[in-house]
C-alpha cells in the first residue's frame, strides 16, 4: 500500500501526512492574510482582490522570505508535489471565477457592444505589442540572457504587455460594480477577446521557440476550433445547457444536484477549449454565459456558488500569483529602470490602443477614456507568459519579477483610474433606461420568476389564462409548463388549442420586447379532479408563479377546483376569470388594464404583473388609487354629490400622487402607455366598479392576500368584484406567505 501511495503522489505516506498539514496551513494563512489586506484596501477604495494579491507578495520571498527566510521556506517549501496541491486549488478558483463572471454577463448588451469590443481589443493589443517589441530591440545586449534570440524575446514581452488579464479585469469590474454598465460589458468582452488572441499568439511563439518555425497546423486548429466552439455554444449549446439543468432539477432528489451538473458543464467546456489549444478559462467563461442565459434557477445557483468562490478560491489564486514575485530582484538600477519602462510602455500602449479602438467603434471620448482605463490591468496571463519565457531561458528571475511588478502596478492603478473616468461619463438614454428598469425589477417579484406554471382547462377562463401566461413568458423569455385539465374524447384537440394560444401570445410578447427565440413550452394533460395533486407534484421543481384558469366561479366564491389547485402550490399564484368579450374567444386585442394601487407590496406586485401583460399585448394600464377610505364621514359637498352617484369625484391631482407615480415610472420604463387616476370613496369596491365602467377596461389586475380559512377567500373587496365586475379578473396572491390552506 505504501508503495502505491508513493507511486501516485511521489511522497512517502509519512511525508504525505506532513504535506497535507502544510497544505492546510497554506490555505489558512492565505485566506487570513488575503481577508485582512483586502479589508484594508477596501477602506482605501481599492478592490479586495488586490489585497489578496498583495497578501501573496507579503508572504512570499519579497517580504517574509527576505525577513524570515526559514519561515517562508517552511510555509511554502520548494517541493513540486506540495506546490502542485496549492496550484490545483488556484486553477480551480480561476475557472469558478470565470464561471461566475460569465453568469453575470448580459449577452444582450454584449451583442450591441460587439463591434466596439473587437475594435478595442485589436487596437489595444496591436499598439502595446508594437511598443514592447521596439523596447526590447533597444535594450543593450548586456541585459539579455540570449542576445541571439532577441526577436523571440521581443515577441514574448510584446505579448505580455499587450494582453489584458481577463481574470483580473473580470474580478475588478465586478468588484467595482460596473458589470451592468455598457462600458463594463465592453471592457469585459474586449478582455475575453484579448485572452483568446493572447493564447493563440503564445502558441505561435511556442512553435517558434521549440521548432524554430511556426506550427501552422496547431495555430490553424486553435483558430478554427475556437470559432467552431463559440458558434456551437451560442446556438446548440445554449439550449442543451438549459435542458440538462432543467432535467437534473426535475428528476434528481438528492441535495444540490444542479450545482453538480453546473460544475460538470464548466469542466467539460473548459476541457473542450483546452483540447483545441486555447486556455481552459475561455471554456469556463462561456459556460457561465450559457448558464446565465439559461432561464431557470440562475439566481439560486449564483447565490450558492458566490460565497465559496469569493471566500475560498479567489484568495488562493491571487495569493499564489503574489507568491511568485520577488521584489528584491529589482535592487539593481538597471532592472529598476527596466521595470519602470515596462510599466510606462504597457500603460501608454494599452490605454492609447483601447482609446483609439473605442473611438473607431463610435464611442464618445468619455466612453473611450473609461475603456482605456479599464483595459489597463494585467495579472496571471502575463505571469504565465513570463513563466514560459523563464522556463525557456529567455529571461532570468529579475526580468520575471519586472513583468510581475508591471502587472501588479497596472492592476492597482486601474480601479481609481476607472472610477475617475466613469465619474466623467454621462449615461446614454438607453443605458439609463436599462439600468432604471433593472433597478425596478430588482424590487419586484417577476424578475425572480424563472419558470412559469399554468393550470387551465378549456373554458374561456382557461383560454384567457393561457393567453396571459404566453404574454408573460414571451416578454420575460420564461420556460413554461402547462397543465391542461381535460379528460374528454377531444382532449388532444383542446390541449393543442391551449398550446397554440400560449405560443401565439408568447410570440407577440417576445416581439414587443425585442426577443426572437420561441419559449420552451411543456404540455401535460391531467384529470380535472382534484387538481391540487398535479400542481403539487410540479411545485417541487421550482416554479416562480402559477396561473390558474378554471371554471366555474359561483357568485362571490371560487369553485372548489380553483381552491384545490391553489392549495397545491407553495409560491405566488394568480386566479384568472374571463368576462365579457373574453368569454366569446376574443383574445388577441390589446389589453386595457385597470390596477388598483395602495402603496403596499401586495398592490405593487399586482401593478408589476399588469405592466408585463400590457407590454406583451401592446395594451395600456390605468393605475387607480382610492383615497378617503376609513376617514369617517365624508364632507358635506361629497355627501350631496353621492346622492347623484358622484361620491367618487376626482379630488386630487394624480401627477402629485406618490403611490400612482411609482406605477407610472414602472410602466414607462417598459414603454407601456399608462395613466393614473385618484378617486375618493369610502368603499373601494364601488370606486373600482365605477372606474371599470368609466374607463371601459377589459381586465382588472389586483394584488390580494388570501384570508385564512377554506374555501379560497381574498377578502370582501375581491368578493364583491368577483360577483359584480363585468370585466375579466386577475387576482394575484404574490406575498411569500400567501399560500391558502389546503382543503381536507
Amino acid at each position: 500500500m505504501a508503495s502505491k501511495i508513493t507511486w501516485v503522489t511521489g511522497l512517502h505516506p509519512a511525508e504525505l501526512g506532513a504535506s497535507a498539514a502544510i497544505f492546510l496551513t497554506q490555505i489558512v494563512v492565505l485566506l487570513l492574510a488575503g481577508r485582512l489586506l483586502g479589508e484594508l484596501l477596501s477602506r482605501w477604495g481599492q478592490p479586495p482582490v488586490m489585497g489578496q494579491l498583495l497578501a501573496g507578495v507579503v508572504l512570499g520571498p519579497s517580504v517574509l522570505g527576505h525577513l524570515f527566510p526559514a519561515t517562508e521556506l517552511a510555509l511554502f517549501p520548494h517541493v513540486v508535489p506540495q506546490r502542485a496541491m496549492l496550484d490545483g486549488v488556484a486553477q480551480l478558483g480561476v475557472l469558478l471565477l470565470l464561471l461566475l463572471t460569465g453568469m453575470e454577463t448580459d449577452l444582450s448588451v454584449m451583442r450591441h457592444s460587439g463591434r466596439a469590443a473587437i475594435n478595442v481589443s485589436l487596437a489595444g493589443i496591436a499598439l502595446p505589442f508594437l511598443f514592447g517589441v521596439l523596447a526590447i530591440e533597444m535594450l543593450p545586449p548586456s541585459m539579455l540572457i540570449k542576445p541571439d534570440e532577441r526577436l523571440l524575446l521581443a515577441l514574448f514581452i510584446g505579448t505580455a504587455l499587450a494582453v489584458s488579464s481577463v481574470k483580473i479585469v473580470a474580478a475588478l469590474v465586478r468588484e467595482l460594480g460596473f458589470v451592468r454598465r455598457t462600458v463594463g460589458q465592453i471592457i469585459l468582452a474586449a478582455a475575453i477577446i484579448d485572452d483568446a488572441i493572447g493564447w493563440i499568439v503564445v502558441s505561435v511563439l511556442l512553435g517558434l521557440a521549440q521548432r524554430g518555425s511556426v506550427d501552422v497546423g496547431g495555430v490553424t486548429r486553435s483558430v478554427l476550433g475556437t470559432l467552431a466552439f463559440l458558434a456551437f455554444s451560442i446556438t446548440v449549446g445554449r439550449r442543451l445547457v438549459f435542458h440538462v439543468i432543467r432535467w437534473t432539477n426535475d428528476h434528481f432528489v438528492s441535495e444540490l444536484p444542479v450545482i453538480t451538473v453546473i460544475l460538470v458543464i464548466m469542466g467539460a467546456m473548459a476541457l473542450a477549449t483546452d483540447a483545441i489549444g486555447v486556455q481552459t478559462v475561455l471554456g469556463a467563461f462561456v459556460a457561465g454565459i450559457l448558464i446565465g442565459e439559461s432561464p431557470i434557477l440562475t439566481r439560486h445557483i449564483e447565490e450558492q456558488l458566490r460565497g465559496l468562490i469569493v471566500a475560498l478560491f479567489m484568495p488562493v489564486f491571487f495569493g499564489l500569483a503574489g507568491l511568485a514575485t520577488n521584489v528584491g530582484a529589482l535592487g539593481h538600477s538597471n532592472m529598476l529602470w527596466l521595470t519602470a519602462g515596462l510599466i510606462v510602455v504597457a500603460s501608454v500602449g494599452k490605454f492609447s490602443g483601447a482609446f483609439i479602438g473605442g473611438r473607431l467603434a463610435g464611442l464618445t471620448g468619455s466612453e473611450s477614456l473609461a475603456v482605456g482605463c479599464g483595459m489597463n490591468a494585467r495579472g496571471s496571463t502575463e505571469i504565465i507568459i513570463a513563466s514560459i519565457g523563464l522556463s525557456m531561458g529567455l529571461i532570468d528571475e529579475s526580468f520575471f519579477t519586472a513583468i510581475v511588478v508591471m502587472a501588479l502596478v497596472t492592476t492597482l492603478a486601474m480601479p481609481p483610474m476607472l472610477r475617475w473616468a466613469l465619474q466623467r461619463l454621462p449615461m446614454r438614454p438607453e443605458e439609463a433606461a436599462r439600468l432604471e428598469r433593472e433597478a425596478l425589477e430588482a424590487r419586484g417579484f417577476l424578475a425572480g420568476v424563472e419558470r412559469l406554471l399554468l393550470a387551465a382547462d378549456s373554458s374561456p377562463s382557461g383560454q384567457l389564462a393561457s393567453r396571459l401566461a404566453g404574454l408573460i413568458a414571451g416578454v420575460r423569455q420564461i420556460p413554461t409548463t402547462a397543465l391542461h385539465f381535460e379528460r374528454t374524447t377531444a382532449e388532444s384537440t383542446a390541449a393543442e388549442h391551449t398550446t397554440a394560444v400560449i405560443r401565439e401570445a408568447a410570440e407577440s410578447g417576445g416581439a414587443e420586447n425585442g426577443g426572437s427565440q420561441p419559449i420552451d413550452l411543456t404540455l401535460r394533460v391531467e384529470d380535472p379532479q382534484p387538481g391540487g395533486d398535479a400542481v403539487r407534484s410540479e411545485d417541487r421543481k421550482g416554479y416562480g408563479l402559477l396561473l390558474i384558469g378554471r371554471e366555474p366561479a359561483r357568485g362571490s366564491k371560487f369553485h372548489h377546483a380553483i381552491a384545490q389547485t391553489a392549495a397545491g402550490f407553495s409560491g405566488p399564484f394568480a386566479v384568472v376569470l374571463a368576462r365579457r368579450e373574453h368569454r366569446s374567444g376574443k383574445l388577441r386585442a390589446p389589453l386595457n388594464i385597470l390596477v388598483p394601487v395602495s402603496g403596499t407590496s401586495v398592490s405593487r406586485r399586482g401593478a408589476e404583473l399588469a405592466v408585463a401583460l400590457a407590454q406583451g399585448s401592446r395594451g395600456s394600464v390605468t393605475a387607480l388609487h382610492i383615497a378617503g377610505r376609513g376617514t369617517g364621514r365624508l364632507p358635506l359637498h361629497k355627501r350631496f354629490g353621492a346622492l347623484f352617484g358622484r361620491q367618487d369625484e376626482l379630488d386630487e391631482d394624480p401627477a402629485n400622487n406618490p403611490i400612482t407615480n411609482e406605477i407610472v415610472q414602472l410602466a414607462r420604463a417598459y414603454s407601456v402607455n399608462v395613466r393614473s387616476t385618484v378617486r375618493s370613496h369610502r368603499e373601494a369596491d364601488i370606486a373600482i366598479l365605477r372606474e371599470i365602467g368609466a374607463g371601459r377596461h377589459d381586465v382588472l389586475v389586483m394584488g390580494v392576500s388570501p384570508r385564512p380559512g377554506d374555501p379560497l377567500n381574498f377578502g370582501d373587496v375581491a368578493s364583491v368584484l368577483l360577483e359584480r365586475a363585468e370585466c375579466s379578473l386577475v387576482f394575484l396572491a404574490a406575498e411569500p406567505s400567501a399560500k391558502p390552506p389546503e382543503s381536507k
